[in-house]
């Protein structure tokens, strides 16, 4: 499956290391954690059953890392995995830099992080629900990237993409992606799914503020104490002094040791004493 236009500056020369510290944070975080599960499991570090989302070992076993990493696994090597872990650094990029939907944080990097924690509530209270229509595995990784593709496309209804060279308004984006899966003889429940959590979200956050004047969906203080209002920055670091010039702090320290040596009593050898070999 193509992939719409450049993928955040992958391509760039200034290597991946700078590209991948380059990403906003969420999407950075997103990214290396599903890249770094996708890989400990097609490796056999760790084993796919481990990963998957299991009620029974969450409710028994209290093996509650699967709420998170059932959303981290992209699937085992093949040509869709790596499409999707493009998508996904594509679209969250787009989204978290281009103003998600205002829930409380300005359109920012807090509303972009409570729309992905929303995302996650609602794919897992929906996926008993969706086994009865259709059979999906239970991890939720492409649901979760094809439902912000569907939130992006919604939030940005006139851009374009590209697909094969061919300019698609994004509005129209998700079900062309939809169209190819199946021409390709893929099964597209997981992107279905993911779109119906996106849709319910855009409906939430977006629809029933503007119909109804009410806000269903409402930013946690504590996110927006922790990313701010706006897109996050992270804080700089003070520049460290150059070479051979003392801090200010180093300097009073100097001094005060001067001085407490001077009114100590003691003698200050070689101060005042004549050279050797003179008289």
């Amino acid at each position: 499956m193509p992939i719409a236009g450049n993928i955040g500056g992958v391509g760039d020369a200034q290597g991946p290391d700078s590209w991948f510290k380059a990403l906003p944070i969420i999407t950075r975080y997103w990214f290396g954690a599903s890249l770094v599960i996708t890989l400990a499991v097609n490796f056999q570090i760790i084993s796919t059953y481990s990963v998957i989302y299991d009620w029974q070992s969450v409710q028994n076993k209290f093996e509650v890392w699967r709420f998170l990493s059932c959303f981290l696994y992209i699937g085992k090597f093949e040509f869709n995995t790596l499409i999707s872990l493009m998508l996904l650094v594509q679209f969250s990029q787009r989204y978290e830099q281009g103003g998600p939907f205002n829930t409380g944080a300005g359109g920012g990097t807090a509303d972009y992080c409570f729309m992905i924690m929303v995302m996650m509530v609602f794919t897992l209270l929906s996926y008993p629900l969706t086994l009865m229509i259709a059979p999906i595995p239970p991890i939720f990784a492409k649901n979760m990237v094809y439902g912000v593709l569907y939130i992006w496309s919604k939030r940005n209804p006139t851009s374009q993409a590209s697909i094969w060279g061919i300019s698609v308004p994004s509005i129209y984006l998700p079900f062309a992606y939809i169209a190819m899966t199946v021409f390709m003889g893929g099964n597209p429940m997981d992107m279905l799914h993911g779109m119906a959590v996106g849709h319910l979200y855009y409906f939430l956050a977006d629809v029933v503020p503007q119909v109804q004047g009410k806000d269903i969906l409402v930013t946690p203080q504590f996110l927006i104490d922790y990313f701010g209002v706006g897109q996050f920055q992270a804080p700089v670091a003070p520049a460290a002094p150059a070479s051979g010039t003392a801090t200010p702090g180093v300097q009073r320290m100097g001094r005060a040791a001067e001085s407490a040596a001077s009114s100590s009593g003691g003698h200050s050898w070689g101060t005042s004493g004549n050279r050797l070999g003179r008289e």
